[in-house]
């Protein structure tokens, strides 16, 4: 058998009785946190845009949009995919030399299975099958540093997730696996030097792509099953050599997945916890502020810090800001917080955080580098100009794996982000369906995301729409 065709019988065999109440538990804190983002990116540019070209090119109305309206399975994954990645406030995964997003499955997962109309078991299961391969492979065949994005990975993800909604057989599934795995190999250009719309982008457009392989797959069309070990395959021209025992694998790497406490790239959300309990425990001002050092694991450096992804002190938009640590560590220090207002236009056109953010020096230290990513560890330095200075050293922050968030967490996040497009009726059904969705129809859920916001969208999906 190819790696392929046994990847494929594992997620043949995978069923929601294989799910521990744990992972149960956290695949809908995962849920309803990547819900909260989707809602509270209702009415943003970029996703309105996408919305208008669908709109404008159609599609048989299968499965709901977020928000209003339907269309394609594909499209719908496109959209809602989207809406969950645009504000950049997902869960995500930490490996060594990889980092991804798992809950970026969530959009083609649900329209999988809300076109097969599917149960609330067979969404959780499917999205746990995609985190599983997201995850894993993100472990053992990292493509980060060889120039390849996470959303390489993906492909995979996204295929297996959507198979499983559909309920395809092994053969079918291993050619949903071939075809998505040989043709969406994404560049990691998308994430460094000047940061466009596709940094939100580019995952929501392989879910896109991967749910119409899948639907292809399903359909009959094959795909080349050696696409990982084959001559040219994803081992020889990408990854290199890599093992997994797919007979051996569980549904449990959800688990080891992490919530963000602030809207900020991953790795910065230890140093924002550390730089605001320094500001809340000793109640300096920001203009006092002559400089603040942070030494830091090297991927974060790599990444958000100014190693070699880019310089990030020229920060002009939200894909900048968002990936910029000093204007991260700016803008907390400033405003006390980092949510969806802090990357509005003329927040970060403002002085004082364009100051501020120059006055922010961010190196790598090797011991701290050392202990990721079984930590999220971080050292920050706060200098004043009367030459008072205070120190703060980081090793998780609340939503990481040591400290993971609760139910309770995830209503709190999921009301403030949903607010402004909701009503508190509509939060407390979408949040009482998520708690008991294996006892539902997913269209249940479905159902409520289709009227959230509708008065907010400037464009209508006539086409079986609302």
């Amino acid at each position: 058998m190819t790696h392929a065709q046994r990847l494929a019988a594992f997620i043949n065999q995978a069923e929601y009785e294989c799910i521990s109440e744990a992972a149960r538990r956290q695949l809908k804190i995962r849920v309803l946190d990547a819900l909260g983002c989707a809602i509270g990116a209702l009415g943003s540019p970029v996703t309105q845009a996408i919305r208008k070209q669908i709109c404008e090119f159609g599609g048989a109305p299968l499965c709901t949009m977020f928000g209003g309206g339907r269309s394609a399975p594909d499209r719908a994954a496109f959209y809602n995919s989207a809406l969950v990645r645009y504000l950049d406030f997902n869960d995500s995964y930490l490996a060594k030399n990889e980092t991804c997003h798992p809950s970026d499955n969530l959009g083609a997962a649900l329209a999988a299975c809300e076109y097969a109309r599917g149960t609330g078991k067979d969404f959780l299961t499917a999205l746990a099958v995609a985190y599983q391969v997201q995850c894993r492979l993100s472990d053992v065949a990292p493509v980060r540093d060889k120039g390849f994005d996470h959303a390489t990975q993906g492909a995979y993800a996204v295929a297996a997730g959507v198979a499983k909604a559909l309920k395809l057989n092994r053969d079918q599934t291993a050619n949903a696996l071939a075809i998505c795995g040989t043709a969406f190999n994404a560049l990691r250009v998308t994430r460094t030097g000047a940061l466009s719309n596709w940094k939100g982008l580019a995952y929501p457009n392989t879910a896109f792509c991967a749910t119409h392989g899948a639907f292809l797959a399903m359909h009959g069309i094959t795909g080349p099953l050696e696409v990982f070990e084959g001559n040219k395959g994803f081992m020889d021209a990408i990854s290199g050599r890599f093992e997994i025992d797919w007979c051996q694998e569980d549904l449990e790497r959800v688990t080891r997945t992490i919530v963000k406490r602030y809207n900020a790239e991953i790795h910065s959300q230890s140093a924002l916890e550390g730089v605001l309990e320094l500001r809340n425990r000793y109640g300096f001002q920001p203009p006092a502020i002559e400089r603040i050092d942070i030494e830091i694991f090297d991927v974060a450096f790599k990444i958000i810090g100014g190693g070699e992804e880019g310089d990030k002190s020229i920060v002009r938009t939200k894909e900048e800001a968002d990936h910029s640590l000093p204007y991260l560590i700016a803008a907390a220090l400033l405003d006390g917080d980092v949510m969806p207002e802090q990357y509005s236009p003329q927040r970060i056109q403002r002085a004082d955080v364009q100051k501020l953010l120059r006055n922010v020096h961010i190196k790598p230290a090797q011991d701290l580098s050392d202990r990721f990513p079984r930590e999220m560890p971080c050292r920050i330095w706060v200098r004043l100009q009367d030459r008072a200075g205070f120190f703060i050293e980081k090793s998780d922050y609340e939503g990481f794996m040591t400290r993971p968030a609760s139910w309770e967490q995830a209503i709190d996040k999921f009301e403030r982000l949903s607010a402004p497009h909701t009503s508190p009726s509509l939060r407390r059904q979408i949040i009482g369906v998520m708690d008991t969705l294996e006892m539902k129809p997913v269209r249940e859920l479905t159902d409520l995301l289709e009227p959230v916001a509708t008065s907010t969208l400037t464009e209508d999906l006539q086409y079986g729409g609302t």
